[in-house]
């Protein structure tokens, strides 16, 4: 039953020949990998007007233009940066990759924990802010946010990226398709009709700007930083570059440019049309909603712009399903990260990565009950902080390769280091009472977990390899040392004599222990034991305090110190499975108890012959 629902819910496994087809053409792929950063103009306009309004009695909403044109700046550096690195790393894995190779270690872990916290904020603020979109549509639904979230998380993308990329994206494109169209006509529209309907274009509150002080600058400032949040999510697709067809680097780029361009287009037309209408702050009714209802009144065009708004801020979560689990597989084939991160699952993806993305944004939901505003607090230092580091490993590397033109691109690369490193400056600063501090605490966090991970693997790789003198010549012959096996019997039964048939194939030395807890009982098992007459010496062990384990743990032990240093010691556990599970709730567990406590034993083999019952 539970294989027919997981080929159900999954679908059946791919061959490895198969990968070839997970590889997604241009088209695809700005769908899938740049749906964070497409879908984020639905908050990140409507983020910074809510700081500028914040305060009341300061008059500030007049320098939104100002922080939208320099957010647009920004964008600019940073997508021709990371364009740089997407050509010079093929292989993927961003900023961690190219740090690892020309920053060094310490860099390296530093990036890769910023980008794990920030495709962590991704799922959580972009599913978030989905339920709020749609929650604007249908009141009804508030009160449920978390839930809703939840849901949305392990039932629709977790399930559907387990799925495979192919699917996921076949998945997802037409609802990223319908919203940028959806966006693109009420832009077009909001446009038009500021200029053929209104005596203003921007109405002269929206234009107000109070005299700047230090008060001013910082809100202005702080309003920058939340508007940055339109900006996450640009990396992914230099994260992910194995994930396009052949040639990969290059049609990476094309579709960075690509998503460049439409997201400053459609960044800076809300800004616009958020001014140009004077919106201003509704008790979940969110900016998009506002300016839908404005231009299109409570129409089907109306409800078709919330829903795909919908639909798509669920997906932008999509962009940290396709970047974070290729990031942690390359963070863990290096060994600072579990090492099943880097298997790929039944359906070629990195299904370990997507578990483990699902269960940290759900936490963040959770902690921070699904409210976006508190959520975005948190965002953008760590993929700022990302991309600062990424820019100063590429003007390492351009002054290292030496080729064509490489003046110019440790300039570019140089210019977007000095500028994302301002910005984290600026998000540091204005938003470490509202939560930036978390960050900065995880990112410490999350190096330590790392460098732990990488230095038991080390310890283990040293603990494991073969002896030099495994080598030398004859070194395959081995001592010759005695083995000694150990049978815990109850009482003689089919599963005994199963046991013992098995123990007597791999040694001669073989003693059945029966701990004694009950003279009479132990008499009837001394002669069923006698009467059967296996070959096989039955010590018993008298117990008055009706203690099991810890007799027979005391006789094992010293065993152990009696044994030569060539000699082996297994304890075999004879154990019955029951037909049903839940039979196994009127037996003890003795035989279970008995394998996780000597397992841990030193010179101690243990091992299990299950006898399956019929009926």
């Amino acid at each position: 039953m539970m294989r027919v629902l997981r080929r159900l819910l999954i679908g059946k496994p791919l061959h490895n020949r198969e990968l070839a087809h997970e590889k997604l053409p241009k088209w695809k792929a700005l769908s899938i990998f740049s749906s964070d950063a497409l879908s984020s103009v639905a908050y990140g306009p409507e983020q910074i007007m809510l700081t500028l309004v914040a305060v009341p009695g300061l008059v500030a909403y007049g320098f939104m233009a100002p922080v939208a044109i320099f957010i647009l700046f920004l964008l600019a550096i940073v997508v021709l940066s990371y364009v740089q690195v997407a050509k010079a790393n093929p292989g993927g894995g961003g900023a961690y990759a190219v740090a690892k190779r020309n920053l060094g270690e310490m860099p390296a872990l530093v990036a890769a924990g910023s980008v794990f916290a920030d495709y962590v904020l991704t799922a959580a603020v972009s599913v978030s802010a989905g339920t709020a979109a749609i929650i604007s549509a249908f009141p009804a639904l508030s009160g449920s946010e978390v839930t809703i979230d939840v849901l949305v998380l392990f039932g629709i993308l977790m399930l559907v990226n387990l799925r495979g990329v192919r699917e996921s994206s076949n998945a997802f494109v037409i609802p990223t398709y319908a919203f940028l169209f959806g966006v693109i006509v009420l832009i077009l529209t909001g446009i038009w009709k500021a200029f053929t309907a209104s005596s203003f274009l921007l109405p002269p509150e929206s234009l107000a700007r109070q005299q700047l002080d230090w008060a001013m600058i910082f809100i202005i400032l702080r309003a920058f930083a939340n508007g940055c949040s339109s900006m996450t999510g640009v990396e992914a697709i230099a994260d992910s570059v194995p994930m396009f067809r052949q040639p990969e680097a290059r049609n990476a780029t094309i579709t960075t440019y690509w998503m460049a361009g439409i997201l400053g287009f459609m960044f800076m037309g809300i800004t616009f049309l958020v001014m140009h209408y004077h919106l201003m702050p509704l008790s979940e009714v969110t900016a998009m909603s506002q300016l839908a209802e404005q231009i299109f009144g409570r129409s089907v065009v109306y409800y078709y712009i919330q829903i795909t708004t919908m639909l798509v801020l669920y997906l932008a979560a999509n962009t940290a399903y396709n970047g974070l689990p290729v990031l942690l597989s390359i963070v863990a084939k290096d060994g600072y990260m579990p090492r099943y991160l880097a298997t790929r699952g039944e359906r070629l993806t990195f299904s370990n990565g997507i578990i483990l993305l699902t269960v940290a944004a759900a936490s963040l939901i959770v902690v921070f009950q699904g409210n976006t505003e508190h959520l975005i607090s948190l965002y953008a230092i760590g993929v700022f902080i990302s991309f600062t580091i990424a820019q100063s490993s590429m003007v390492i590397h351009w002054n290292r390769e030496r080729g064509n033109g490489w003046q110019i691109r440790a300039l570019l690369n140089g210019l977007g280091a000095a500028t994302t490193g301002l910005v984290v400056v600026i998000i540091t600063v204005t938003k470490f009472l509202y939560g930036a501090w978390i960050i900065l605490l995880f990112i410490p966090i999350m190096i330590y977990i790392f460098k732990a991970i990488k230095a038991h693997y080390n310890s283990l790789a040293n603990q494991l390899h073969l002896p030099e003198e495994c080598y030398e010549k004859g070194a395959a012959t081995f001592p010759e040392g005695k083995h000694i096996v150990i049978v815990p019997v109850s009482t003689p039964t089919r599963v005994v004599y199963e046991t013992i048939k098995y123990a007597k194939t791999i040694g001669d030395n073989i003693l059945a222990v029966h701990v004694s807890d009950n003279e009479e009982m132990t008499a009837k098992v001394m002669e069923k034991w006698k009467l059967w007459d296996p070959g096989v010496e039955l010590v018993v062990i008298r117990s008055p305090y009706r203690l099991l384990m810890r007799p027979l743990l005391h006789f094992i032990e010293k065993k152990t110190r009696e044994k030569g240093p060539d000699d082996y010691i297994t304890v075999i556990i004879p154990e019955f499975e029951t037909r049903k599970s839940w039979h196994r709730l009127l037996h003890n567990q003795t035989g279970w108890f008995l394998r996780n406590t000597l397992i841990w034993k030193e010179n101690v083999i243990v091992t299990t012959v299950p006898y399956h019952l019929k009926e």
